[in-house]
């Protein structure tokens, strides 16, 4: 066995491709993925990912408000992504939803992200129409303009929250 120490800059430098291996191998090495990188899935027939607006996110979140885990993982997609390809999409590591809503497993994160696909469904009445796609490394792929969407609700809620509590003092 041979060991290998590399800097967060080198790795931060590193290609991609190298990036996405040394996250599977620490995942790997963690228990948290399976030895083997899994093998992509064939796309559900016509699905396509949508872009949601600040509407349509206030519309999903007054959907699921009552489900707090599912909640938390829609806010999760307000914190800034790393935009790739053309068109751009946001890619979310499915183990940082994890982990920032501290559900027990990815199987907790996967069932809320389909409560908010179904809530999508719902208000789109689009049974093709999905919140977000899924790539075969463990990331959690949506539109720009959803992160943008969301990161504008999450504003709106905090503001209101913040006049509900100065209310309060008064």
């Amino acid at each position: 066995m041979i060991g290998i120490t590399l800097s967060t800059d080198q790795i931060r430098n590193a290609p991609p491709e190298v990036r996405r291996w040394i996250e599977h191998q620490v995942l790997a090495g963690l228990g948290l993925a399976a030895d083997a990188p899994p093998q992509p899935t064939l796309p559900v027939q016509g699905a396509h990912l949508v872009a949601l607006s600040a509407e349509d996110a206030g519309r999903i979140l007054a959907q699921i408000e009552g489900m707090l885990p599912a909640v938390n993982v829609f806010f999760e997609f307000a914190r800034p992504g790393v935009a790739l390809g053309q068109p751009p999409v946001m890619m979310v590591r499915l183990i940082d939803i994890l982990h920032h809503t501290r559900l027990q497993n990815i199987g907790q994160v996967m069932g809320c992200l389909e409560l908010i696909n179904r809530a999508l469904i719902e208000i789109r009445r689009d049974p093709s129409a999905r919140f977000c796609g899924f790539d075969n490394e463990g990331h959690c792929l949506i539109a720009p303009e959803t992160q943008r969407a969301i990161a504008s609700v999450w504003q709106t809620v905090i503001a209101q929250q913040h006049g509900v509590a100065e209310g309060e003092a008064a």
